[in-house]
């Protein structure tokens, strides 16, 4: 079992390490992710975020099956770069006044987060292939695209809504 701060000799120590990273970090995201609806006002941007939660679940789902497969003794650590995003956009939320202005930063820090995780789960799919882990690459390629998937959706949602509306709030005398 990989403990914290045990050292990381070989390649697969270390993708059993950012596993455990990943868990935490799809936990902590999906946590936060339903308080975020609940703050968008855009009716497509809460749908995209919604869809990205159920994403989400599903990694986590087969982030267990992907452990207990290659038997991976994984520990759940604390993400503290996820930890450090989230915390971020919390605190820029706060500062946002207007309804689109915010619904343009909520947009834009989940897609920071979501590329994040593109790099992450592009770099476990990698470090997979090397280790011959086929069903493990599989997982993590696929979690890779379906994160380049929301991230498209995101920003076609920001070109086309989110980022016009936040140009030219609505504000009342």
């Amino acid at each position: 079992m990989l403990q914290e701060n045990q050292t990381i000799s070989t390649l697969h120590h270390l993708l059993d390490a950012e596993a455990g990273k990943f868990i935490s970090a799809e936990h902590q995201l999906g946590r936060e992710l339903q308080q975020w609806i609940n703050i968008a006002c855009s009716a497509k941007l809460k749908t995209v975020l919604q869809r990205y939660r159920h994403d989400i679940e599903n990694h986590l789902q087969q982030m267990d099956e992907f452990i207990k497969q290659e038997n991976l003794q994984s520990v759940s650590l604390n993400s503290r770069i996820m930890k450090a995003y989230i915390d971020d956009t919390n605190e820029t939320l706060l500062n946002c006044s207007d309804a689109e202005v915010k619904d343009a930063c909520l947009l834009a820090s989940v897609q920071l987060i979501n590329h994040y995780k593109i790099s992450a789960y592009g770099t476990a799919a990698a470090f997979a292939n090397v280790l011959e882990m086929e069903k493990a690459a599989q997982f993590f390629h696929q979690a890779e695209v379906n994160e380049k998937q929301i991230d498209d959706r995101l920003s076609q949602l920001a070109l086309y809504e989110i980022n016009s509306r936040a140009k030219a709030p609505i504000t009342l005398p």
